[in-house]
């Protein structure tokens, strides 16, 4: 990895507009490249961060296109695993618990699949409720994990 990859995070602040998120796909995947994850890899940290995102626009939003979200792509080491770690900051309705647990893919209904889709491609997301209101959303995906093969 790197050395410099560690030291400055890729910083990004982007409105809750759809035509953004091709801005933070690519600065994820150029990061991951750059770090050595393989193709499967980038494409499950890619979808989850555009999955990420449209939850953001979609309902701490509520489809407002004018809307800041903050996003921070770092990488590091997690249990001594070169890792990806991505946060997306947005200052909406904030998402409680009940709300961001993936459920079983037959239980879901169609636009549901998000949480679910991060969950098994990222080795961690955690959601926590921000200072000052909204939502912070961290997900790990490390280098070598055992689950989500890459």
């Amino acid at each position: 990895m790197n050395a410099t990859v560690t030291r400055h995070p890729v910083r990004l602040a982007i409105f809750s507009t759809p035509d953004h998120l091709c801005v933070v796909r690519a600065a994820a995947e150029t990061l991951c490249r750059k770090m050595g994850f393989d193709d499967a890899g980038i494409t499950k940290v890619v979808l989850s961060v555009d999955e990420a995102l449209t939850n953001v626009i979609r309902h701490a939003y509520g489809g407002a296109e004018d809307q800041p979200i903050e996003v921070e792509l770092s990488a590091g080491l997690e249990e001594g695993d070169v890792a990806l770690r991505v946060r997306v900051r947005d200052f909406g309705r904030y998402a409680g618990a009940c709300e961001v647990q993936p459920r079983e893919p037959s239980a879901l209904r169609p636009g549901g699949l998000g949480v679910y889709i991060m969950h098994e491609c990222m080795d961690r997301v955690e959601y926590r409720q921000a200072e000052g209101g909204g939502t912070l959303l961290t997900m790990t995906k490390r280098l070598s994990a055992p689950r989500g093969g890459s």
